[in-house]
């Protein structure tokens, strides 16, 4: 007896999950094909059933964690408003946090498939390069200000800076995890400051014209 056209779609998530687990803990390229499909609970002949290719996992892979990393942005930024927050401020101090550090398998893709993503095949490649113009898009409509080019400006600037840090600090998070923090910790001052100085410059009519009273 053949599957349900709602089981086939169940059981390709399963596939996706469980990869999306194991390319986040040790990489797209450590992962064999039979350890994936024991993972998901398919023989490799069931995974041929969904996809043609690891390449065509990954990419479906790529989709999904792109997907889910710009829904969790949008829903942090809706919230952040509601509460009358920064949802930048708020963003950045989630984004450089302990908790973030350790949540490596579910934690932002564009920070977690970095080191892999020039190594991918073109549609993978495609998928993040889509998911990281969507986070600036996100992230610049919730920046306060009337011109668009300095706000892409500034928040390319500013999740680089989140990026690089966290990276940084997860590479050595297991083996000085003292310095792991520092790492984090002087991200978060750094960003604040630009933040409260953005903030202060959209205000302050002197510094805005370039002069002090």
């Amino acid at each position: 007896m053949g599957v349900s056209k709602q089981q086939a779609i169940e059981n390709k998530r399963a596939i996706v999950a469980a990869a999306e687990k194991l390319f986040r803990q040790r990489g797209v390229a450590a992962v064999g094909l039979a350890e994936l499909t024991k993972a998901a609970g398919f023989t490799q002949g069931g995974f041929y059933n969904h996809f043609k290719s690891k390449d065509d996992l990954v990419a479906a892979v790529m989709d999904k964690a792109t997907e889910d990393g710009a829904a969790e942005l949008i829903a942090g930024i809706a919230a952040s408003r509601a509460e009358a927050a920064d949802p930048i401020k708020r963003y950045a101090e989630w984004y450089l946090s302990p908790e973030h550090l350790g949540n490596i398998e579910k934690g932002c893709p564009l920070t977690g498939f970095a080191g892999d993503v020039r190594r991918l095949g073109k549609e993978a490649r495609e998928s993040y390069a889509r998911g990281l113009a969507s986070n600036f898009d996100q992230m610049a409509n919730a920046i306060d200000g009337e011109n668009p080019q300095e706000k892409r400006q500034k928040v390319i600037s500013l999740f680089s800076q989140m990026v690089g840090s966290l990276l940084l600090s997860r590479a050595v998070a297991e083996t000085d995890p003292v310095l792991a923090d520092e790492i984090l910790k002087n991200g978060r001052q750094q960003l604040q400051r630009v933040l409260d100085a953005s903030k202060r410059s959209a205000t302050d009519p002197w510094t805005v014209s370039g002069h002090t009273p």
